[in-house]
């Protein structure tokens, strides 16, 4: 096995986005990469999520941050150089997320904190969700990304993300402050104290010696500044959800789902459709989005019921018929 590891220099995250997907990309077998990556003041929206319903994007460009997209489902995170991002992008022969996870409760673990997975894809210490995580499956590698919250500023948190009531009442609470915490708040836990220790954890729990990999060169790479192209553009971050006004509104075990479609009365049609949600599973929602687009407006599309996707299509469906 080949243990690689990458660790940004920049705070820029569409850059750090951009070096992610091309790690992702990479043709490789019998290989697991960490990278570890820090953005500056930035609202991470999940591929499938309206960003003006999750934050307030006015205020927070007006103050100097961003807005990414990324590629995996999930829900909006706030980033800012008091936390750290980490990815796992392992060959499909060597992902095991428990075994990624490990890596990140181990070395939590070395300040002497006691962690649980919980939910779909929270890290809890002391009942309180200090990292969020996310997946998605690229054509030779998975990506399994997260972020740690160790003394982020809780009130930047509050002003930039919206958090719907509906996801308060679910866990309980009456606030963002009460479902987070800063691991700061519990141990002598840095920013950059935490990095020596992410790294020995992921060289033990592996029981390899990682390669390092120079960030500046990959900054350099053609296919890496196209990326950045890319992630930074309006159309990936923006485009559809300027205009977007939601019809139809659900919250299901998977995740909360938005709807809006434009039908053609004459023709009895579906025309367009834009669907936002939190959904871990960002290619079901394409699914759905691609079998109601053309579909009639009076008979649902058939689709295979035993499929993977089942069912997150189905309770979509359920929306519009």
């Amino acid at each position: 096995m080949n243990l690689l590891l990458v660790i940004s220099n920049q705070t820029d995250p569409h850059l750090n986005v951009a070096v992610e997907n091309y790690l992702l990309n990479q043709e490789l077998t019998h290989t697991v990469t960490m990278y570890l990556w820090k953005n500056f003041r930035t609202v991470v929206v999940g591929k499938n999520q309206n960003p003006f319903a999750e934050c307030n994007a006015a205020l927070l460009l007006e103050e100097g941050g961003f807005v990414m997209r990324r590629s995996t489902g999930g829900g909006a995170v706030y980033h800012d150089s008091g936390n750290i991002n980490f990815s796992f992008i392992a060959s499909h022969d060597e992902y095991d997320v428990l075994k990624q996870f490990s890596v990140l409760q181990k070395a939590v673990a070395a300040y002497g904190l006691h962690t649980q997975i919980s939910g779909r894809n929270d890290v809890l210490c002391e009942g309180r969700k200090f990292s969020g995580n996310a997946f998605n499956k690229g054509k030779y590698q998975h990506l399994h990304h997260g972020t740690i919250l160790i003394n982020g500023n809780m009130n930047d948190m509050q002003r930039y993300l919206k958090v719907k009531p509906s996801k308060l009442q679910k866990h309980g609470v009456q606030s963002v402050r009460s479902r987070v915490v800063n691991l700061a708040e519990l141990a002598p836990v840095t920013s950059e104290n935490i990095v020596p220790n992410m790294i020995s954890a992921f060289e033990a729990i592996y029981g390899e010696k990682a390669k390092i990999m120079d960030f500046d060169s990959l900054t350099q790479l053609p296919a890496v500044k196209q990326l950045y192209q890319q992630y930074s553009s309006d159309e990936w971050i923006w485009n559809k959800w300027k205009h977007f006004s939601a019809q139809k509104t659900a919250s299901f075990s998977w995740g909360e789902v938005e709807l809006s479609i434009d039908t053609d009365e004459q023709k009895g049609i579906i025309q367009q459709v834009v669907i936002a949600s939190d959904s871990l599973q960002p290619e079901a929602i394409e699914q759905a989005r691609i079998l109601l687009e053309g579909a009639s407006m009076h008979q649902a599309p058939d689709f295979d019921k035993n499929s993977k996707h089942a069912e997150i299509i189905t309770d979509i469906l359920s929306l519009v018929y």
